[in-house]
């Protein structure tokens, strides 16, 4: 290794630990500049919280990357990775173990209709990969569809799907994509009056969408039942059953992005469950194991995995199925049903943020709107409610972003660990939080928007 300065590298100073000295040298993080970040060391969790090296503590309001939904470090999950690990840490995906195959049993009996048999990946963005290659294969068809307001992960194909600018610096892309508007009644692309108008158009936009693009060569319709980090977005009832009636007539089928909003986060097994719509494909990762070790992976229909019968899958993973991530999940969804984490998220979700975040609504001039479901909320911020002008510019950056960040700051500030993004913070604990907890994070975030506030012009 050559030699290196540690002055010239920002927060890698002698006074720093080893682990953030070795960070600052060693470590690009994703979606980052490592010259300009300067990660705090975590150094341990439990439950609600976690904790860096300073012995700060601080209450995670955003599940991380919205994954730990059983919270940090949950015993019963540690042990049963502790377990499989002194039975069988890795074996390849050709064969068949314990650990893989009853979790796919189990994820497959709370998946909905006949979503029967389930290929593993290692996350959330392989997962897409896999789901659109099965689609394409099964129709003999190749376009696909999805949002512009979507995020689907960062892999090629998966960072095409997306619509948000995350996709702007990998283009060019894969070939075969186009994309539509979803339904976002605060922020309507139709000029609809409200949640039953924006429903109408939108499906009218996107029946158009598929005229214009060719149903005939329309492999599938990639959708996050709730949209994740691009704005949860809950859709107007009446939407997701007129996308299924739109697939169904054009032979095109449904793929549900539920990897960020899956396994309890909006109060249900899966989010497409309230709408009780039954999609062709289910991509899955964080919640299955809460992310305590990687694994993703896509639950088809009976349909689906009859294409493969007798013809083999062009695809795979070296640690497809693998037995400690397995091992984790058939633990993770034990915990959910033993200790009722769905229902709980579900109660929350309407006694205590539907209410509190209307409340802070109604007292902060900064709140355009909240929107949310279970345990998956936003807060969207606004110069001027009367305009709906957004705190910040879209996709703003540098001094243009100093109002959000100075709001995120004031929660950190606080003890909070905030998911900002764009003009919304993004609430999400971890489902287990119970209800007194969850006041105290509320509360502090109605502290901190008193910052946003000032920004007000209107």
């Amino acid at each position: 290794m050559r030699d290196v300065n540690l002055d010239s590298v920002p927060g890698a100073g002698e006074t720093r630990s080893a682990a953030a000295r070795d960070d600052r040298l060693h470590v690009l993080h994703s979606w980052s500049s490592h010259g300009a970040l300067d990660p705090v060391v975590v150094t341990g969790a439990s439950g609600l919280h976690f904790h860096d090296e300073s012995g700060r503590r601080w209450l995670d309001f955003s599940s991380q990357l919205v994954n730990v939904n059983v919270g940090h470090q949950h015993p019963k999950l540690i042990a049963a990775i502790q377990a499989q690990a002194q039975t069988l840490c890795t074996i390849a995906p050709y064969h068949a173990n314990e650990a893989t195959s009853e979790a796919a049993r189990l994820i497959a009996e709370v998946a909905p209709g006949d979503l029967n048999r389930v290929f593993f990946t290692n996350g959330g963005a392989e997962a897409i990969e896999n789901a659109i290659r099965m689609a394409r294969l099964h129709t003999g068809r190749h376009k696909v569809l999805t949002a512009y307001r979507s995020y689907h992960g960062a892999t090629a194909g998966a960072i095409t799907a997306t619509g948000d600018p995350r996709r702007w610096a990998s283009e060019p892309g894969a070939p075969g994509f186009a994309r539509f508007w979803g339904p976002y009644p605060y922020r309507s692309a139709f000029h609809a009056a409200d949640a039953e108008q924006e429903c109408e158009r939108a499906l009218a936009h996107l029946a158009d969408t598929i005229m214009v693009e060719g149903a005939q060569g329309i492999a599938a319709i990639v959708l996050e039942p709730v949209i994740g980090s691009s704005g949860v977005l809950v859709p107007p009832d009446g939407y997701l059953q007129g996308v299924r009636a739109l697939c169904d007539r054009h032979g095109i089928l449904l793929i549900a992005d539920e990897v960020m909003v899956g396994f309890g986060r909006c109060g249900e097994w899966f989010a497409i469950d309230r709408w009780k719509v039954v999609p062709d494909l289910i991509t899955f990762a964080k919640g299955v194991n809460s992310g305590y070790v990687p694994l993703g992976g896509v639950i088809m229909s009976d349909a689906i995995a009859a294409s493969f019968e007798s013809r083999a899958y062009p695809g795979g993973l070296t640690y497809s199925g693998h037995p400690l991530a397995c091992a984790a999940a058939v633990a993770c969804i034990g915990i959910y049903k033993e200790e009722g984490i769905i229902e709980h998220a579900r109660r929350l979700g309407d006694e205590v943020f539907a209410p509190a975040l209307k409340a802070m609504q109604a007292r902060h001039p900064s709140v355009g709107d909240v929107r949310g479901l279970g345990a998956f909320w936003a807060i969207e911020l606004v110069r001027d409610r009367a305009t709906r002008e957004p705190l910040v510019p879209f996709n703003a950056a540098g001094a243009d972003n100093a109002p959000m960040a100075a709001f995120a700051a004031a929660c950190r500030q606080r003890g909070l660990w905030p998911f900002v993004v764009g003009n919304r913070l993004h609430v999400a604990p971890p489902l287990i939080i119970d209800e007194t907890t969850l006041r105290e994070g509320l509360a502090i975030i109605d502290e901190a928007l008193e910052t946003a506030d000032r920004y007000c012009v209107g």
